[in-house]
C-alpha cells in the first residue's frame, strides 16, 4: 500500500462515519413520515457521544436541506466534527469553475469556512475527470476544503483523477462507493484493492443495503416504498445470510445483525457511513466499530454472499 499522506491520514484513522442521505430525503427514506428533524438531531448527538465524528452529506440530499440541518447542529455542539460533502455534476455544470462555486454554496448552507473532505458525487460524460479535478485543485488552493475525493468512480476514472491531482501535489483522499455484504462489486472488480494500493480511503455508502442487513426485513415483510420493490429477488436469498450474521454476533457479546455486517466492511478495509433516523439506530451503528471479526468469520460471510448477486468480471464504465 502507498504510504498515506499527512493530509489524508485522518480519514484512515476513522472506523465509522454517519451518512446524512436520510436527512430531508422523502423519496427513498420517507423524511417527515418515518423521521423528523428532532429525531435526526437526537441521532446526530448520540453518534457524537459514541465517538462517531465523521458526517457525510451532499448538496443534493434533500435539495440542500441535509447540509442546512448539519450546519444548524454544528452550531449547537462543542464536540469536534469532521465534515464531508459532495458536488453534483448537473448537466449545465460544464466547466471547472462550477466546482468551487458549488462548494461555497454548500459552505454557506452549513455556516462553515471549509470542509474536511469535498467529493465529486458522480462522474459525468459532460465533464472529464481531469476537468473535475482541476476544479477540486482550486477548492484546495482557496482553502475551501482540506482534502478531495470522488464518489461512484470506477478504477479507470479514479486513476485519471488520482493522476491529475498528483500533478498538483494533492492526494486523492477517497472514493465513496456502494459497498455492503450484499453488494460486493468494488471488491470483485479490483477497485477496493487499487484503493488500498494507492492509499485512497474507500468509503462505503449503503453499508446496510438500505436496511436489508438489519435483520428486520423478509420477503413477507419488505422495506417500505421504493426500497421494497428494489430488493424483491435479494430478499428471497436473505434468510441464510441473516442467520449466519446472528450466529456470528452471538460469538462477540451478542452483537446485532447490522453490527456484524458493518464490522465485516471494517475488516475489509472500508469506512462504512450508515445513516441513522433515530437514537437506537445511531447506537447500533456505533456498536459496529471497536472490535473485530475473526478471519474465519469474514471468510464464512464471504462464502455465504459470493454468489448472491451477479457481478461483472470487467469493470463497468464509470
Amino acid at each position: 500500500m502507498t504510504e498515506v499522506s499527512n493530509e489524508t491520514r485522518f480519514l484512515h484513522a476513522i472506523e465509522m462515519g454517519l451518512g446524512a442521505w436520510q436527512w430531508g430525503d422523502r423519496v427513498v427514506w420517507g423524511y417527515g413520515q418515518t423521521h423528523t428533524d428532532k429525531e435526526i438531531r437526537e441521532s446526530f448527538d448520540a453518534s457524537l457521544n459514541l465517538g462517531v465524528r465523521f458526517v457525510d452529506t451532499a448538496e443534493i440530499y434533500g435539495s440542500g436541506y441535509s447540509e442546512r440541518l448539519l450546519g444548524q447542529f454544528l452550531k449547537e455542539t462543542e464536540q469536534p466534527v469532521l465534515v464531508a460533502t459532495k458536488f453534483f455534476p448537473w448537466p449545465w455544470r460544464l466547466t471547472k469553475g462550477f466546482i468551487p462555486r458549488a462548494l461555497k454554496a454548500s459552505l454557506e448552507r452549513m455556516g462553515l469556512e471549509s470542509v474536511d473532505l469535498y467529493q465529486i458525487h458522480w462522474s459525468s460524460p459532460l465533464m472529464s475527470p481531469e476537468t473535475m479535478m482541476e476544479g477540486m485543485v482550486e477548492c484546495v488552493k482557496r482553502g475551501l476544503t482540506r482534502t478531495v475525493g470522488v464518489s461512484n468512480f470506477g478504477q479507470t476514472k479514479m486513476l485519471r483523477a488520482y493522476s491529475t491531482l498528483a500533478q498538483h501535489g494533492i492526494p486523492l483522499a477517497s472514493n465513496q462507493v456502494h459497498y455492503s455484504l450484499l453488494s460486493r462489486e468494488v471488491e470483485k472488480n479490483g477497485t477496493l484493492a487499487r484503493c488500498k494500493e494507492l492509499g485512497i480511503r474507500l468509503i462505503a455508502y449503503s453499508p446496510l443495503e438500505k436496511g436489508l442487513l438489519t435483520g428486520k426485513y423478509t420477503s413477507e415483510n419488505p422495506p417500505p416504498g421504493v426500497r421494497g420493490s428494489q430488493y424483491v429477488e435479494l430478499l428471497k436469498k436473505l434468510p441464510p445470510v441473516t442467520k449466519l450474521l446472528r450466529e456470528i454476533g452471538l460469538n462477540h457479546g451478542d452483537k446485532t445483525v447490522s453490527q456484524v455486517a458493518l464490522n465485516w466492511l471494517i475488516c475489509k478495509g472500508a469506512l462504512p457511513i450508515p445513516g441513522a433516523k433515530n437514537v437506537r439506530q445511531a447506537e447500533l451503528n456505533a456498536g459496529g466499530a471497536g472490535w473485530r471479526l475473526t478471519e474465519e468469520e469474514v471468510d464464512k460471510l464471504d462464502k455465504a454472499t459470493d454468489n448472491i448477486r451477479e457481478y461483472t468480471k470487467a469493470e463497468k464504465p464509470a
